[in-house]
């Protein structure tokens, strides 16, 4: 971020040293609105400090640190102070910093602290007045000319607090972690969906949007809108104390999918309906209630309020773990380009509506291959360029930071499934519905250009080791990824783990919901149990080596210079009652990949 954009967000973006250098930072002491840096850690609840305490972005010398304090009485700034220690007990501090928690940012605090020791373990806390915050916990990233033993660290995304239970957070804070990674769809933007009353965990109520509307379209429910709709939801999904105490524990490093502005969005579009309006200001609002929110380093990346534009925040970023492990995260929907069948054309060969129907059948999912290469030609000619996820300018960057890399593990923080998913009915039931599909044209599936075009790169520029950690698709996959989705032809290039959603509806009910829809029974009795659907995929898509399509959990890594070894962590569904399970954990997979490896292992526990 360049020096006058910083200056234009000095109030919502601190940067201090550890080293004392900076005025605001010091060394201990009692400035007068604390206990002067000693005394007992606060319990995990407290109500002064309502979403509780968040870092994120971790480097070998500076971590950004995050809380909310709304404070009482009239609006106002609050004045609070964030101190970091070596000690859970604060005997001695190692950085001071003096914030404002202004109502222009929903009293949220953000301070990046540099000067810190690579590979270490700090404390911290916000203190205001009488009030102090529980102590949160984050770990440095080892220096950069290291070469630690191994890394662990889990990945995440699809809480949707409306659906199931949030048991997998419960299991993920007792995990033993380097740092978390976010994937996307941290909160979701719709309420009171068809699908979801009456299947969420009773400690989840409804929540209600200030000013939500009703979804344009077939679609049910209400979506935010404003900032306050987008700022409401966070703050509910962060007052749950099981996500607070992933948050406490563990340093995150996140990026967002379509959910935290709009379902399946592309730039500053909907897609509720086919007419996929643009809602610049609605765009603006997500992005500016996800800045408020998430622990991010403003200093590598951008947020710059006063740009009128939808793409006024940039969230691409790396991060490097010693020569071990190279993390690239990605956004894949502020830059994409739409989706290339256009819901509109559906609608007019089926006779609909192609303003205010909902074809995304046939546009976004269950689409012909034959259809979406045709319109991918004629998307081609029209842009000047392959219809694109990353965008020209992040798709370069992309390719020249894989390419620079000199880590043993080059790992994609990707938001959309790589993995291909066909399915191909030509000449197993009647006609019209005998084609080879694209289950998902959200996804990079859906790009088969750009797709193609990043896998031989890597090829071409024979980058190895490189594996994405993957959600968006509510369900455990991992699979091989090829220049050519064809395994005939195609050489494997890297590997795809897709992590479940922590509660999402799982795919497996997706999918069938979207075969009903096409009213036949032939397709229907295809994916009649989960372990059909399961097979159907293996089989039909022989890179995919693991597939459990109806789940939801979360998934770790742990990464030494031998191998990429991941579980994928499944969760139990509510109990009958409705209720969340006391012990959520249903079963385990362990997936491991050996260094220069493109053939992962697969050993399943019984479940």
């Amino acid at each position: 971020m360049d020096r006058r954009a910083f200056i234009r967000s000095a109030m919502f973006y601190t940067v201090a040293s550890a080293t004392g250098g900076l005025a605001g930072c010091h060394a201990g002491g009692n400035d007068g609105d604390g206990d002067g840096g000693g005394g007992t850690p606060p319990p995990p609840v407290n109500t002064a400090f309502p979403q509780g305490v968040a870092s994120g972005d971790p480097r070998e010398a500076s971590i950004v640190f995050w809380t909310r304090y709304p404070g009482t009485g009239a609006a106002g700034p609050r004045a609070i102070r964030l101190e970091l220690s070596l000690s859970d007990t604060f005997s001695s501090t190692v950085a001071s910093v003096g914030l404002s928690a202004l109502p222009a940012w929903d009293y949220t605090v953000r301070a990046k602290v540099t000067g810190l020791a690579p590979g270490t373990q700090y404390y911290y806390r916000f203190v205001a007045g009488r009030d102090t915050s529980p102590v949160g916990m984050a770990r440095t990233a080892p220096a950069a000319t290291s070469t630690p033993q191994s890394l662990r660290f889990a990945w995440l995304s699809c809480q949707d607090w409306s659906y199931n239970h949030w048991g997998a957070f419960t299991l993920l804070a007792q995990e033993q972690l380097d740092f978390v990674v976010h994937v996307g769809d941290y909160i979701y933007e719709a309420v009171d969906t068809s699908f979801h009353r009456g299947q969420a965990e009773p400690a989840h109520g409804y929540i209600t949007l200030p000013n939500g509307v009703p979804n344009p379209g077939s679609t049910a429910g209400i979506h935010a809108t404003s900032l306050e709709d987008y700022r409401t939801l966070y703050r509910t999904y962060r007052g749950d104390t099981r996500l607070q105490e992933v948050h406490r524990r563990f340093a995150m490093i996140g990026v967002w999918d379509d959910h935290e502005f709009s379902d399946d969005c592309w730039q500053d579009h909907q897609t509720y309906d086919n007419s996929n309006t643009r809602e610049t200001q609605r765009r603006r609002n997500a992005n500016q209630a996800w800045a408020e929110y998430m622990p991010v380093d403003f200093g590598d990346v951008s947020f710059d309020l006063s740009n009128p534009a939808y793409d006024n925040i940039r969230l691409y970023r790396d991060f490097r773990f010693g020569t071990l492990l190279h993390l690239v995260m990605t956004d894949e929907r502020l830059y994409r380009d739409d989706q290339v069948v256009a819901e509109s054309l559906v609608a007019e060969m089926l006779g609909h509506d192609p303003v205010h129907g909902d074809d995304h059948i046939g546009a976004r999912s269950l689409v012909i291959r034959d259809v979406l290469l045709g319109a991918e030609r004629a998307d081609t000619i029209a842009l000047g360029h392959v219809p694109s996820i990353l965008g020209q300018t992040q798709a370069a960057w992309w390719k020249n930071t894989l390419r620079a890399s000199t880590a043993r593990w080059k790992v994609w923080g990707n938001e959309v499934t790589l993995n291909r998913m066909w399915l191909d009915l030509r000449g197993k039931v009647p006609a019209p519905y005998d084609q080879l599909y694209v289950l998902n044209a959200d996804v990079w599936d859906g790009y088969p250009s750009a797709r193609a075009e990043l896998m031989s790169y890597l090829k071409a520029q024979n980058i190895r080791n490189v594996v994405a950690v993957s959600g968006d698709l509510h369900a455990f996959q991992c699979g091989v990824v090829r220049d050519n989705p064809d395994p005939a032809v195609g050489t494997p290039v890297m590997v795809d783990f897709v992590g479940a959603g922590v509660s999402s509806l799982s795919y497996y009910h997706e999918i069938l919901q979207q075969l009903g829809k096409l009213g036949s029974s032939a397709l229907t009795d295809l994916a009649a149990i989960p372990r059909a659907l399961d097979r159907l995929l293996l089989d039909h898509n022989p890179d995919l080596v693991y597939g459990d399509h109806d789940a939801q959990g979360y998934a770790v890594a742990t990464v030494t210079a031998d191998s990429f070894a991941v579980v994928f962590n499944k969760v139990k569904p509510l109990n009958d009652n409705g209720t969340a399970p006391s012990n959520p954990l249903d079963k385990q997979t362990r997936i491991t990949l050996a260094s220069g490896s493109v053939a992962p292992g697969v050993e399943e526990s019984p479940g």
